[in-house]
């Protein structure tokens, strides 16, 4: 087996995540521009878990590395779990997360505290060299705040509040981030997954 990864994203606030996550494996860990690859991923799943596996199959299918995606977001109970598996492409892809926040703090324009509960999800799939795929599953329990607050995060993290922590996920330091966000409770559950199989191939 190859001793690298490859990341299926381009995202360089994700890759940041993931370095520190994975960072003690050992392996090079290397986003796909970096990999040398470039290709775009239809991701027509019906679960983060789909997608996920949809992006690392189609990555490794180009480099037959262990080959790692995520597929993640937010879902508003409110909203019906909006927007879901959407969350990228709600409003379109192009249109900037600032603008995406304030449209669904309007959504939820006089809805209470007790009503705005949300969570972040992140499903994360790795295909190994031999083509086996592994997941995990990682979440974070929040409610949507009434502005944006922070600069640390990314896409919704400046709209998605902690009560117990009185401050949002783009407010808290990136330790901190890591230690409870969904990507990271989810990137861990992989690490020792790998770890197992890396271990089963240097015995």
């Amino acid at each position: 087996m190859k001793k690298r990864i490859v990341f299926a994203t381009g995202n360089a606030g994700k890759m940041r995540e993931i370095r520190m996550i994975m960072d003690d494996l050992g392996i090079p860990v290397l986003s796909m521009k970096e990999a040398g690859i470039q290709m775009d991923i239809l991701e027509n799943g019906k679960s983060f878990a789909q997608n996920a596996e949809i992006k690392a199959r189609a990555v490794h299918s180009m480099c037959h590395d262990i080959v790692i995606a995520d597929d993640s977001g937010l879902e508003i109970d409110f909203l019906n779990g909006e927007p879901g598996i959407y969350s990228a492409r709600y409003m379109g892809e192009d249109t900037s997360y600032h603008i995406k926040n304030a449209s669904l703090i309007e959504r939820l324009d006089g809805v209470p505290d007790e009503k705005r509960t949300a969570r972040f999800v992140c499903a994360i799939a790795a295909v190994l060299p031999d083509g086996r795929v592994l997941h995990s599953r990682g979440t974070i329990e929040g409610i949507i705040g009434y502005e944006e607050r922070g600069e640390n995060g990314f896409g919704y993290d400046p709209i998605f509040y902690l009560p117990e922590y009185g401050c949002t996920t783009a407010q808290l330091d990136p330790v901190t981030k890591n230690e409870l966000s969904h990507r990271g409770k989810a990137l861990r559950a992989m690490k020792e997954q790998l770890i197992t199989v890396l271990q089963g191939v240097e015995e």
